[in-house]
């Protein structure tokens, strides 16, 4: 239909006659009023002015007579404008050329809009639908036999979605985290520790309503994960797996001193005087437990912020309750100090010491337990609750979570991953995957799924303290090199100068002070 007109207006209005013209007082033409011209015809050429023979010359009175309608054309075209009986004749004398022009021009707009779509929009929207699309899922822990069941399956109920799975290394991890979103070669989905929030809000997508609401996340997972992943209403990341400090306890030294597991502070003082054994130059040969010092002692700032919450000790804001922190730095040293101490610096690494069987009680994590296990498999021990102060029940908590980049290209797609991931389905076979390769899974983040773990004497402790637990930037074993790696290292100083005969109250005042530099750093 475009080429029949394209063909009509380029190759058969020539072919009119010059003298059909258009009323142009009713038409306007790419926005200007053509009225009084003629658009389909030219003036005809001028006749020569000269005398020719046979032909008589008009007189003025002659010539006035002859530009009359239907005489003969003049040598010069009429100077006076057309009558308006004139125009409305001449502009009616072909309605249809008129109608068609209109006509003409509509399709030309109609076909201009259709072919803008065709090109540019119904590609775009084609694509979309079925655009092939890989996002990047960076993990710490987990093989990829053990994520892979759940990859398979979101990739069988999406199948334009392929999820690649990296594996990384927990050294220098946050670091690499950072520069490779930062460049723009980062992963769409990735883990990150509960406390690192301050150093990731910058490129930290909030998750929509549609991956999880306020209400589920509130129901669904315990409530140190509303302090550390809800900000300003926003939800930053979503943990699959929850875990808090505990006790472990080595069943032989317990079995032999004929004590049980401590429930209290009490109690506990006096089981690691009762266990610990020294020679008779006073050297600790068996210790009840490893606290006091510092470098030494595995998940020391976790221990310390242990006994902060429990001593109502806010770690972000010290001064505030300065005396409790100095009472509780003094509570945690003398451990380490004087003849009745119970560790010191000259210790093996705590880990290594409960492993050999040569320390009563161990503070730490439920993957502490394989850690153990593969350093000594034929260790008696069990997990216990830590002890608390009378009349209430203070936990602390470390744990990972899985979030979503800002700077993603696929931010939907790694949206829909994650929702499927941190599914109650997907936790369980999670769970069941890892049992499959070692004594059991990690710890379920989801409070829905506790009770099925009740019977687990290794892991229902962890979760039993989850209930109660609260978090701090004082923490063990993220390899961060920022918050958490600077404001342990201000804490090892305090512990050091009061080891070394300096007062609490001044290395309190120092910590106070360091740990304020390092959250301002961080905007906190």
């Amino acid at each position: 239909m475009i080429q029949f007109n394209l063909f009509y207006f380029f190759h058969l209005r020539p072919m009119l006659p010059w003298y059909y013209t258009i009323d142009m007082e009713e038409n306007t033409i790419f926005g200007q009023n053509q009225s009084n011209q003629q658009i389909f015809g030219a003036v005809p050429p001028q006749q020569p002015q000269e005398n020719q023979t046979g032909i008589i010359q008009p007189s003025v009175q002659d010539t006035t007579q002859a530009n009359t309608v239907g005489a003969p054309p003049p040598p010069q075209p009429p100077l006076e404008t057309p009558s308006e009986s004139q125009q409305n004749n001449q502009g009616n004398s072909f309605p249809f050329v008129k109608t068609i022009l209109k006509i003409f021009l509509g399709l030309i707009v109609v076909g201009t809009l259709f072919f803008l779509f065709y090109i540019f929009v119904l590609p775009r929207f084609i694509n979309n639908k079925n655009e092939k699309v890989t996002i990047t899922y960076w993990s710490l822990w987990e093989d990829q036999k053990v994520i892979q069941p759940i990859i398979s399956d979101f990739q069988k109920q999406n199948p334009n979605i392929t999820v690649n799975f990296v594996k990384q290394d927990s050294k220098k991890y946050r670091e690499r985290l950072d520069t490779r979103i930062r460049n723009g070669t980062g992963p769409d989905i990735f883990r990150f520790h509960n406390t690192w929030y301050p150093m990731l809000s910058s490129f930290l997508a909030p998750l929509p309503s549609d991956v999880i609401t306020a209400k589920d996340f509130k129901s669904s997972f315990y409530a140190v994960t509303q302090k550390d992943l809800v900000k300003n209403g926003a939800i930053y990341g979503i943990p699959l797996e929850i875990d808090t400090l505990a006790l472990y306890i080595n069943t032989d030294i317990f079995q032999a001193a004929g004590i049980n597991p401590p429930a209290t502070w009490e109690e506990f003082i006096n089981d690691a005087r009762m266990i610990t054994v020294k020679d008779e130059k006073g050297k600790i040969k068996t210790a009840g437990v490893a606290m006091g010092a510092y470098s030494n002692v595995v998940h020391a700032p976790d221990i310390i912020s242990l006994l902060f919450a429990q001593n109502g000790v806010n770690p972000n804001n010290i001064s505030a309750n300065s005396q409790k922190a100095a009472e509780t730095l003094d509570f945690y040293i003398a451990f380490a100090q004087g003849d009745g101490n119970i560790w010191d610096k000259t210790q093996d690494s705590s880990t290594l010491a409960f492993s050999r069987g040569n320390l009563g009680m161990y503070f730490g994590y439920s993957w502490d337990y394989f850690t153990i296990k593969a350093m000594n498999p034929n260790l008696k021990f069990k997990i216990v609750a830590v002890p608390q102060l009378p009349d209430q029940s203070k936990n602390i908590a470390s744990y990972w979570v899985e979030g979503v980049s800002g700077k993603s290209k696929h931010q939907k797609e790694a949206m829909l991953f994650l929702k499927f991931l941190t599914n109650k389905e997907s936790a369980e076979k999670i769970y069941t995957e890892t049992s499959k390769t070692r004594d059991y899974g990690e710890p379920y983040a989801r409070v829905d799924l506790a009770d099925s773990l009740k019977d687990n004497s290794n892991i229902s402790p962890f979760l039993l303290q989850a209930r109660s637990a609260t978090s701090s930037f004082f923490v063990d074993a993220t390899n961060d090199d920022g918050i958490n790696s600077k404001c342990n290292t201000y804490l090892e100083n305090a512990v050091g100068s009061i080891l070394d005969n300096g007062s609490s109250e001044t290395a309190v005042q120092t910590l106070s002070k360091g740990i304020s530099q390092v959250l301002s750093e961080y905007g906190q």
